[in-house]
C-alpha cells in the first residue's frame, strides 16, 4: 500500500523501512568492526607508548608555562598553548599516521584481512569501522594528555583561557583524523605492515619539515608572489592547523611575515573557515581514495 504526496508523488512505506533497515545494518557492522579496532588499539604497547609521550610532555609544557607566569592566568596558558602548538605538529600526525599504516596491511600480513572479508560485511563497512574505532581510540589518546594538562593549568592558574583551549583540542582532533586518514590510504596499498609504517614515516617528514624547507627554496628559486606562497602553504593540512590555532588565541597572522599579513587583509573573518576546510578536505579526500582501492584490491 502507498500513500500520494501533495506533489502528487507516490510514498511506499516498504521501500522506506528497507532504506532504514540497510542504513542500520550498515552502521552496525562499522560499530562492531570498529569496537574491535578500539580494543586492538588499546592492547598496543606502540599506542600505549604514544599515549604516555604526548601526555607527559604536555604536562611538561603545562610546568614550564605556569613557571613563569606568576600570578597571571592568562600568561601561562599562553606559553602553554604556544608550546603545545610545536608539540601537536610534531607528536599528533605521527601517531595518526603510523596508526593508520598498520590497520589493513597489519592484516594483510598477517593473513587476518582474508578472515574478515569472509564475514557477511562489505569492504567498505570493514575500512570504515577500523577507521572509526582507530580515530576513537586516537582521541581518546589526545583526550588523556590534553585533559591532564588542563586540569593542571585550571589548578594553578584559574579558568582563563579555557575555550581557546578548547578551540585547540578540536582543531587537534580534525588535524588527527585527516592524518589517520592519509595513514589508511598508505595501508590499502601496503602488502607489509614495516613498508607501510616506512611510508608513513616519510610523509611524516614531509609534512613537518621538507614542505618549510621546500617552499622556502621555491619561493627564492621562482620569485613566487605571495598568493602563491600562501596557496602553496595552506595545501600543506600542518600549516592549516597552525594558522588557525594562532588566529583562535586572538593572536595576529603578522607573525608569519608578508604571507600571514596577505592572509588577514585577503580573507579577513572567512579565514578560519577555509583553513578548517582544507584540512577536513585531507580527511574526506584519502579516505574516499582509499575506499574506492580497497573495494577494488581488498585482501590481495
Amino acid at each position: 500500500m502507498s500513500t500520494i504526496n501533495l506533489n502528487g508523488t507516490a510514498h511506499h512505506p516498504r521501500n522506506q523501512s528497507t532504506a532504514t533497515v540497510a542504513y542500520l545494518s550498515f552502521a552496525r557492522s562499522i560499530m562492531l568492526i570498529a569496537r574491535r579496532e578500539f580494543r586492538d588499539a588499546l592492547s598496543s604497547k606502540w599506542f600505549l607508548l604514544y599515549t604516555i609521550a604526548f601526555t607527559t610532555l604536555a604536562i611538561g609544557v603545562s610546568f614550564m608555562s605556569l613557571a613563569g607566569s606568576g600570578e597571571h592566568g592568562f600568561a601561562g596558558f599562553g606559553k602553554t598553548a604556544a608550546g603545545l602548538l610545536n608539540l601537536i605538529m610534531l607528536v599528533v600526525p605521527l601517531m595518526a599516521l603510523t596508526a593508520g599504516a598498520g590497520t589493513i596491511a597489519g592484516e594483510r600480513e598477517r593473513g587476518t584481512l582474508l578472515y574478515l572479508l569472509a564475514q557477511p560485511l562489505s569492504r567498505t563497512e570493514l575500512l570504515l569501522g577500523k577507521y572509526v574505532g582507530l580515530a576513537i581510540a586516537l582521541i581518546c589518546s589526545l583526550c588523556i594528555g590534553f585533559g591532564l594538562s588542563a586540569g593542571l593549568l585550571a589548578w594553578r592558574a584559574g579558568g582563563v583561557g579555557a575555550g581557546s583551549f578548547l578551540m585547540l583540542v578540536v582543531f587537534t582532533s580534525v588535524l588527527a583524523l585527516s592524518m589517520l586518514a592519509l595513514g589508511v590510504l598508505i595501508s590499502v596499498q601496503s602488502r607489509r605492515a614495516g613498508v607501510a609504517t616506512g611510508i608513513a614515516l616519510f610523509v611524516w617528514l614531509g609534512l613537518v619539515f621538507l614542505s618549510d624547507l621546500g617552499l622556502m627554496a621555491g619561493t627564492l628559486l621562482f620569485k613566487l608572489r605571495v598568493q602563491e606562497v600562501f596557496a602553496l602553504a595552506i595545501i600543506n593540512p600542518l600549516q592549516a592547523f597552525k594558522m588557525n590555532v594562532i588566529i583562535n588565541l586572538n593572536a595576529s597572522l603578522d607573525v608569519l611575515g608578508p604571507v600571514g599579513m596577505y592572509a588577514s587583509q585577503e580573507y579577513g573573518a572567512t579565514l578560519p573557515w577555509l583553513l578548517t576546510g582544507v584540512i577536513v578536505l585531507w580527511c574526506v579526500l584519502p579516505l574516499s581514495i582509499a575506499t574506492l582501492i580497497f573495494r577494488k584490491r581488498g585482501g590481495i
